[in-house]
């Protein structure tokens, strides 16, 4: 290759990594969105069974990894709006637990921004599964609290409260039923959600920290070609 054509050749590779890295941005940039529009769309009435929800996962990651004008506002705004559209075309029915669940989901935010992108994976795999287990503690202690099913073996006492725990309302699946799929899908999702911010961080930083190149010198006895020439 002529040393003349090896300038040129630098300035097409540096504005190819500058466009890869324009697109790597504005893609993370989309990736809070992503994640709600499908957090949002896995809430189709039975397409995973109950309790296995994107948004335990989804939730703790907002906390921690979302931009701080959308940690609160997008993952509780787009709960409230599929809520919505749930009882309007599908259940037809408003519950006063709905405002519990937002208050759990507002707790498992609160609880993921003590993790950041710097916090290992394992940590922030924990940590959603933790957001998991707070949300089944309250909200089947709420259900036991209120007994918003008239169940009679809701007592205001130890026994009752394990009963809520443990087996839940009858004509449905148990609680303890109910907890594994919250479980399973807090993990899941988490490790789903954190794996793929984390790792385009790890791409946007190596794009940040790559030296651009130098201009290669001249070979020794020839002159670098001037500007203007032919």
């Amino acid at each position: 290759m002529q040393p003349e054509l090896l300038p040129n050749r630098r300035l097409v590779i540096g504005a190819l990594r500058r466009m890869l890295g324009d697109v790597n941005g504005k893609w993370s940039k989309c990736l809070p969105y992503v994640f709600m529009l499908a957090a949002a769309l896995s809430r189709w009435p039975k397409l995973f069974p109950p309790n296995f929800s994107a948004f335990y996962g989804l939730a703790f990651c907002a906390g921690a990894f979302f931009p701080k004008n959308v940690k609160w506002w997008l993952p509780l705004g787009t709960l409230v709006v599929t809520d919505i559209a749930l009882d309007v075309f599908y259940y037809r029915s408003v519950s006063g637990m709905q405002l519990v669940n937002y208050a759990a989901y507002a707790l498992i935010i609160l609880f993921g921004t003590r993790f950041n992108h710097r916090s290992r994976f394992l940590g922030l795999l924990g940590g959603g599964i933790m957001g998991a287990v707070l949300f089944y503690f309250l909200t089947n202690t709420a259900a036991w609290l209120f007994n918003p099913f008239g169940n009679p073996e809701y007592s205001k006492d130890l026994a009752g409260w394990l009963i809520a725990l443990t087996k839940g309302t009858g004509g449905y699946p148990t609680t303890l039923q109910f907890f594994i799929n919250t479980l399973l899908s807090g993990g899941l999702f988490t490790g789903l959600f954190a794996g793929a911010l984390k790792l385009t961080e790890a791409a946007e930083s190596v794009k940040e920290k790559e030296p651009e190149e130098e201009p290669a010198e001249a070979p020794e006895g020839e002159e670098a070609p001037e500007e203007g020439k032919a």
